[in-house]
């Protein structure tokens, strides 16, 4: 991982090299309050968040991968039970930034029910005040991938959301760079440099407050089941918004979230970036 604010537009850059997580820049969340009606405890384990070694995948110098994992019965701290068990990150009180592009490579794995996502959050007051930007969701579709904002007025149900099909041929498990254009005026989002979605700063404010001033810090997570995945395909059994072949596929190590890399660029006198 490298971060600079002089002399080139990279202000941060992650391309998860072995051995493990950068603790310096990343934070590995375990579950505290649940939302979404989501089923997997967040943990701290090499189970859940690992780094594959160089040349594990062809031209990079590692890779990060959230796996969720079949745990039945698994009781968090706070006394909740849950029978899967996955990873979040996030950079949160260590790499803030404020408007630049921000990128991401990832591959994703299909499965009705699963709900990886690259987003952006910030925390100088609470959700949904701080603005949430939401650069790449996904629930196990693998033909398409949405973005979306949540904010004050138009959060949850938000009309400020849009898919993006893939091309015949294409799907999400293989490594596409999603990524977020944001400047003053408007968020700009991308699959591979097409455009998924463009919100201009008018379109934010006909529904309420533009809550994208203001400094975020990135997450990268691997939900499963829950409200979204639930509405995207009826499912109620098993788990809610999770089938039995999607339970079969975690069960057999099948589903993953892989990432090559992470990087925030911008002009430097129009990109804030700290590290903290």
């Amino acid at each position: 991982m490298s971060c600079h604010t002089t002399g080139s537009r990279t202000v941060f850059f992650d391309d998860f090299r072995a051995p493990a997580l950068d603790r310096a820049a990343w934070n590995v969340r375990v579950t505290g309050a649940t939302v979404n009606n989501e089923q997997q405890a967040y943990v701290d384990s090499s189970q859940t968040v690992s780094v594959l070694p160089d040349g594990s995948v062809p031209d990079s110098q590692g890779v990060l991968v959230i796996q969720p994992r079949f745990s039945p019965g698994f009781v968090t701290p706070e006394g909740r039970r849950f029978d899967f068990l996955s990873g979040r990150i996030d950079t949160r009180e260590k790499v803030r930034f404020t408007y630049g592009t921000v990128e991401a490579r990832i591959m994703l794995c299909g499965g009705p029910g699963l709900w990886p996502a690259f987003w952006a959050l910030g925390d100088e007051a609470r959700w949904p005040d701080c603005g949430e930007i939401d650069i790449m969701e996904n629930v196990g579709e693998p033909d398409w991938v949405s973005a979306a904002l949540h904010g004050p007025g138009y959060s949850g149900e938000t009309a400020l959301t849009n898919r993006l099909y893939l091309p015949p041929g294409d799907d999400v498990t293989r490594w596409h760079v999603y990524s977020l254009e944001w400047s003053a005026q408007s968020l700009v989002f991308r699959v591979d440099g097409r455009m998924l979605y463009r919100v201009s700063r008018a379109m934010v404010e006909f529904l309420g407050p533009w809550a994208y001033d203001t400094e975020k810090y990135l997450i990268l997570n691997f939900a499963l089941g829950g409200t979204f995945p639930f509405k995207t395909n009826g499912v109620l059994h098993p788990y809610r918004g999770i089938p039995q072949e999607t339970v079969t596929r975690i069960q057999a190590g099948e589903a993953r979230m892989m990432v090559d890399w992470v990087k925030v660029t911008g002009a430097i006198e129009e990109t804030d970036v700290r590290m903290l």
